[in-house]
């Protein structure tokens, strides 16, 4: 039986703590406790013995020394069933404890705080606390261990209902004080570190672990884990509504979709990415409209692909994805043209977004276990995180996450870049900040206020075959299928001539020669919006006024590897 007759309680966090004392005291359990949480119970009522009169020895050293006693430790650490510490714990008048009560000074509180001094910090290092909790955690089986005020009211309960804490109960609340300790301890270490030994030190603490069937692929292992400490809206903390478990690259691929469906966040829009590239990218005046622009920004490259909204999925977007009214087309080349070819429904692996209409999700579950539906929080919740990581074998590389988009807007050619392809541009910029380098991507405004990703080119060793290579062919086919669908009255080339004029080429990167601007203008683009900052700017910007090119330096680079 584990029946609690004696806690120790010793706080710095208040929350709570008299009307949890208050409840114990009811309940018949004596309870000892030390300075100002001793005050704040006796103040209210609550029957409190002093640590000091408990153990016979005063606290000293302006409080250093309080709990750190064998009256203390033996109470917490007898092995209740072991007969030999029992006996010893008889021979020295030692008394059991079983519940302690305590949290620890605020050292991240304030070392957090702006001018705190190193002496500051030093005094708010816990000694005695830590002690206590590793020593009642350490023996959980016998003594309960609460370190947080919301574990109070559970506690109360189960004593009320069974005048004991559960074996389960009691675990639980070990591992968390353990987990606790090792933030405080880690805390404590980072400032030294930094205060002492001018060293920098990277602890980083993810929680419930889950294995995944495999990883990137099927011959490695993987798991999955959570910052439950990050405050903005992320994938991470998506609730699955239905559709199997996550694969390894349905999380990096959902996780490339939601950061670059935030960037757009303030319009309807959506994201279409494959292998971890916004393949499709538009925005749109019904989520449906915005949908089925960044589907056809690839329909090819569309098939298992992972799609993101920034807006409440509604039934008519879901019946785009997936009604069986509706028709749905892959794309096949025939005679060096692409051709529809009907398939029974679109292939998605993934779909994120910020909450679903009733008959919308009961479409998308219509389609089996394999649609994955995730729901997140809010778009625009929450603090940042403000760093990123990546793993390198034998070290891992820390770095401010590209959370800009603009340092600039700096028109540089002669030809001057009209006020109404401004937009455009800053939707093509946040569509090339999420593409792999080097990356070029030809964006247009396909109705008023509404853009699209035409064509793309990602992850090429040189941004010349992104463009002349990817994202230049991949939008005349994407036009070629358009132009079949609408059956304008002009011929196909006029067609594409007409609308390559009015796109927005978006680079990553500078421009290190000329030829890029060379091969845009080859292919009748006019307007491009790029960083800026190559010793060979003038080159570019010479060619481009040469070319009757109108040309944007940003003056942010936005690589992504």
């Amino acid at each position: 039986m584990n029946k609690v007759k004696r806690a120790l309680i010793s706080v710095s966090d208040k929350t709570g703590i008299v009307d949890f004392a208050n409840q114990l005291d009811r309940m018949g359990i004596e309870i000892l406790s030390t300075g100002g949480t001793k005050k704040s119970l006796e103040e209210v009522g609550v029957s409190v013995k002093g640590v000091s009169e408990f153990t016979g020895f005063p606290e000293m050293l302006d409080g250093r020394v309080k709990t750190l006693h064998p009256k203390i430790h033996g109470g917490l650490l007898a092995v209740r069933s072991n007969k030999e510490h029992m006996k010893q714990v008889e021979e020295h008048s030692v008394q059991l404890i079983d519940m302690v009560v305590v949290n620890l000074y605020p050292f991240q509180k304030t070392i957090a705080k702006e001018g705190t001094s190193l002496e500051e910090a030093i005094e708010n290092i816990d000694i005695g606390g830590p002690t206590m909790l590793r020593s009642a955690a350490k023996n959980y089986k016998d003594v309960a261990v609460v370190t947080d005020p919301d574990d109070y009211a559970f506690i109360i309960d189960e004593l009320k209902n069974s005048g004991e804490i559960s074996n389960e109960t009691r675990q639980r609340l070990a591992v968390k004080v353990f987990r606790h300790t090792a933030d405080y301890d880690s805390a404590i270490d980072k400032y030294l570190s930094e205060n002492l030994s001018n060293e920098k030190i990277l602890r980083l603490k993810f929680t419930q672990g889950v294995s995944l069937r495999y990883g990137e692929n099927s011959h490695q292992s993987a798991t999955f884990y959570i910052d439950k400490d990050c405050a903005e809206s992320n994938l991470a903390s998506a609730k699955i509504l239905h559709g199997k478990e996550m694969s390894y690259n349905n999380y990096v691929d959902a996780n490339g979709a939601f950061e670059a469906v935030k960037d757009i966040k303030e319009q309807i829009g959506a994201v279409v990415v494959k292998h971890t590239n916004p393949c499709g990218y538009a925005t749109g005046k019904t989520l449906k409209e915005a949908v089925e622009k960044a589907w056809m920004g690839d329909p090819i490259s569309a098939f298992g692909s992972i799609v993101a909204v920034t807006r409440k999925l509604d039934l008519e977007t879901a019946e785009f994805l997936k009604g069986k009214n509706t028709k749905h087309l892959t794309y096949a080349k025939q005679d060096n043209k692409y051709v529809p070819e009907e398939v029974k429904t679109k292939h998605v692996e993934v779909i994120i977004a910020p909450g679903y209409d009733r008959d919308a999700l009961e479409l998308l579950k219509s389609e089996g276990k394999v649609l994955r539906i995730l729901e997140v929080a809010p778009l625009d919740i929450g603090k940042h995180e403000r760093f990123t990581y990546r793993k390198i074998v034998g070290g891992i590389l820390e770095q401010d996450r590209d959370l800009k988009i603009f340092d600039t807007f700096d028109v540089v050619t002669k030809a001057p870049f009209p006020n109404n392809k401004k937009e455009l541009a800053k939707f093509a910029y946040k569509a090339c900040k999420h593409t792999k380098s080097n990356a070029i991507v030809l964006c247009r405004e396909y109705a008023s206020g509404c853009f699209q990703v035409l064509g793309m080119g990602a992850g090429q060793p040189n941004r010349v075959d992104s463009l002349r290579k990817l994202a230049v062919p991949k939008a005349m086919e994407n036009l070629q299928i358009e132009y079949d669908m609408l059956k304008p009255e002009s011929s196909l080339d006029v067609y594409i001539k007409k609308i390559m004029s009015e796109l927005v080429l978006a680079s990553d990167a500078f421009f290190p020669f000329s030829d890029t601007v060379e091969e845009a203008a080859g292919f009748g683009i006019r307007y491009i919006i790029q960083p800026g900052g190559s010793k060979r700017d003038d080159a570019s910007v010479s060619k481009s006024d040469e070319l009757g090119i109108s040309m944007v330096f940003t003056g942010m680079r936005h690589f992504l590897h």
